[in-house]
C-alpha cells in the first residue's frame, strides 16, 4: 500500500471485517491499478473469516452476457434468484454495461434488493460514478450512495516496493538493486506492466541462464520504455 491506493485499501479492509460498512463500495481508477486485486482480497477474507458466506464476484460484462442469456431461455427468475440471494456481490468494471438499458435495468433492482437486505455490494469502474457516460443517473446516484474510493497511479516508492515483493517471492532469482530502481523509474503507467517488464526480465535471465545488467534489461524492454 502506498499514499496512491491507502483510501481504497483502508474502506476494502473495513468491509471484509465488517460486512455492510461501507455499502455500496466503488472503487475505480485506470487500467493496472489494482482494483481486482483489491476485490479478490475482499472476497478471499471473507471466506476464510465466515466460510458460509455467500460471495459472487462478476465482470460487468459476464453479468450482462448471464442476464441476455436467462432471457433467451425465458428464465430470468433463476437469474434474480441467484444474484439476489448472495451477501456479497462483486461487479467490476461497471463502465462496460452503459448504454445497455435493459441490463442497466436488472442491476438497478438487484442492487435495491441487496441493500435491502443490508448486504454488500462492491463495484469497480474505470471513472467516478458521475463521470461515467450512458449509465442511468438513479444508477450513478446509487453507486455515489456509499464510499467512493479512488486508486491513483503508483508513487516511486510504491513501485520499488512492489518489485522487491515479487522478486523476494522468487528465492532462485536475483536481479540487480540498479535494475530494480531503473524499472520503478521508468515504467509508472500501471503496475500491471510494471510486474509484466519484471517477468519478461526474469524469464530471459532464467532461459539463457546469464545474470541481467541494466544495458540488457533496456533492450529487452525497449517497446515498454517508449510508451512510459
Amino acid at each position: 500500500t502506498g499514499s496512491s491506493n491507502k483510501l481504497a485499501y483502508e474502506a476494502s479492509l473495513k468491509v471484509s471485517e465488517n460486512i455492510s460498512h461501507y455499502n455500496p463500495l466503488y472503487i475505480y481508477g485506470g487500467v493496472g491499478l489494482g482494483k481486482t486485486h483489491l476485490m479478490h482480497a475482499i472476497a478471499w477474507d471473507i471466506k476464510e473469516r465466515e466460510p458460509k458466506r455467500k460471495v459472487v464476484y462478476l465482470s460487468a460484462e459476464k453479468f450482462m452476457y448471464e442476464f441476455v442469456k436467462s432471457l433467451r431461455y425465458r428464465d430470468t427468475m433463476s437469474f434474480k434468484d441467484k444474484l439476489r440471494s448472495v451477501d456479497i456481490l462483486m461487479i467490476d468494471d461497471i463502465q462496460f454495461i452503459a448504454g445497455k438499458e435493459s441490463t442497466q435495468e436488472e442491476f438497478f433492482h438487484t442492487f435495491n434488493s441487496l441493500v435491502g437486505q443490508s448486504k454488500q455490494i462492491i463495484i469497480s469502474g474505470d471513472r467516478a460514478p458521475s463521470d461515467l457516460d450512458g449509465l442511468e443517473e438513479r444508477l450513478r446516484s446509487r453507486l455515489s450512495f456509499g464510499l467512493v474510493g479512488e486508486i491513483h497511479k503508483a508513487d516511486y516508492e510504491l513501485r520499488l516496493s512492489i518489485l522487491h515483493t515479487k522478486i523476494e517471492a522468487k528465492k532462485d532469482v536475483v536481479v540487480d538493486n540498479e535494475i530494480i530502481k531503473f524499472l520503478a523509474k521508468k515504467i509508472s503507467s500501471n503496475v500491471r506492466e510494471l510486474e509484466g517488464a519484471l517477468r519478461r526480465l526474469v524469464a530471459h535471465s532464467e532461459l539463457v541462464n546469464r545474470p541481467l545488467n541494466l544495458e540488457v534489461a533496456k533492450q529487452l524492454l525497449h517497446d515498454l520504455l517508449k510508451v512510459n
